[in-house]
């Protein structure tokens, strides 16, 4: 069964930094997978931030966080990352990270998520 990890997320002033992560474990897909992010702050609906094709392919769903947020992966880690710079207030949500072979901005298209790391960005 695959299992996500998400960690990094905490509080931090706006302007500020965080790095998150997302360690998969028993991945199922051998040639070719994506790894999403995906946020939902409180009374909103879920929002696609990012997402990163095994080959290094990404890309950005989130105009609010184009410029600001950077996806990455160690693949000899079974690692994504998603580097946050010059946070802002309303980047404050639970941050969840899923998989699938392939990348989509709809949060139905997976099946397997994690638990979820929290941001939250003070102004």
């Amino acid at each position: 069964q695959i299992q996500l990890s998400e960690s990094g997320g905490g509080s931090v002033q706006a302007g500020g930094s965080l790095r998150l992560s997302c360690v998969v474990s028993r991945n199922p897909y051998t040639i070719r997978w994506c790894i999403a992010w995906f946020r939902q702050a409180p009374d909103k609906e879920r929002e696609a931030v990012a997402g990163i094709y095994s080959g290094r392919g990404t890309t950005i769903w989130a105009d609010s966080v184009k410029g600001r947020f950077t996806i990455s992966q160690d693949n000899t880690k079974n690692t994504a990352y998603l580097q946050m710079n010059d946070l802002k207030p309303e980047d404050t949500a639970m941050y969840t990270c899923a998989i699938d072979e392939i990348c989509s901005r709809w949060s139905s298209h997976y099946n397997n998520w994690g638990q979820g790391t929290q941001v939250t960005v003070s102004s």
